[in-house]
């Protein structure tokens, strides 16, 4: 299952490590974040509820950048 997500970020820096960050996180399969226009594209794996994962990828970019938002 795919979906996309509108995200706040500053800088093509910082969308980078929330792509590292969102790929890095059990029951992704992939992610794709597009600076430009501040979406997320994310592929989850078989069987996983995604919005409980969302919640875990949101945890993680914030980590990486304090500042970052995904809309879910």
């Amino acid at each position: 299952m795919k979906k996309s997500y509108q995200i706040e970020v500053d800088c093509a820096n910082c969308a980078n490590k929330m792509e590292q960050a969102a790929k890095n996180t059990a029951g992704v399969k992939d992610a794709v974040v597009n600076f430009m226009t501040l979406k997320m594209n994310v592929e989850f794996e078989e069987g996983v509820n995604a919005k409980d994962v969302m919640k875990e990828v949101l945890k993680n970019c914030k980590k990486v950048e304090d500042e970052c938002e995904i809309y879910l």
